[in-house]
């Protein structure tokens, strides 16, 4: 059985963990044709709620210059939603600012645990869009303290440049968020190319 959070809403007790604003530092190591990025950066990472049945996220990221230049260069910023899948309602709002035709009860635990896999797990979405012009829905798994993530679509702005897919997987191992990103980008398959160790900010 979940334990709920006595300030959460029930559908987001399987996400509760990753709550709060996390900070550290990554690694960069991806190979493209006829390049090879490499580095280290800083991350920021936030998630919060604001009484909905989602998760608001929101990452910055910069690249740590070598020494003896102080000047961190700024990359991609993200921001997006994560939820638990589950079917909207008529007692749900939208497609876009559509309210709710239907009164609801407020969902509970119980109704939470309905939405558990044969696995022991739950079904997760998010969607993320970055700075640079590139949109992800993601679809995956979060059992315990663990995220598994893989993209079901990509789009991206006629500028941007090419993305076509990417898998995430965060987890919380000592009081630390760890998180690592595989990207199909530039002309390169589907392979590791940013992971970071992030604590809990005060």
């Amino acid at each position: 059985m979940l334990e709920l959070p006595t300030d959460l809403p029930a559908d987001l007790a399987p996400l509760s963990w990753l709550l709060g604003v996390w900070e550290g530092t990554g690694v960069i190591d991806y190979d493209t044709p006829g390049h090879h990025y490499a580095g280290e950066f800083r991350h920021r990472v936030s998630f919060s709620h604001d009484g909905g049945d989602h998760l608001n996220y929101s990452a910055r990221a910069w690249l740590l210059a070598p020494a003896p230049d102080p000047a961190p260069q700024e990359l991609v910023s993200e921001m997006g939603f994560w939820r638990l899948s589950r079917s909207a309602t008529d007692a749900d709002a939208g497609p876009g600012l559509l309210p709710p035709i239907a009164a609801g009860p407020t969902r509970t635990v119980d109704d939470v645990e309905s939405l558990r896999t044969p696995e022991g797990d739950f079904e997760v979405e998010a969607a993320v869009v970055h700075s640079d012009g590139v949109s992800e829905l993601y679809l995956g798994r979060v059992r315990g303290p663990r995220i598994d993530l893989a993209t079901d679509a990509v789009v991206r702005t006629a500028g941007a440049k090419p993305y076509t897919a990417a898998t995430r997987m965060y987890g919380l191992v000592d009081g630390h968020l760890l998180w690592a990103w595989d990207i199909a980008a530039v002309g390169a398959r589907l392979a590791a190319h940013a992971s970071a160790r992030l604590a809990k900010a005060d």
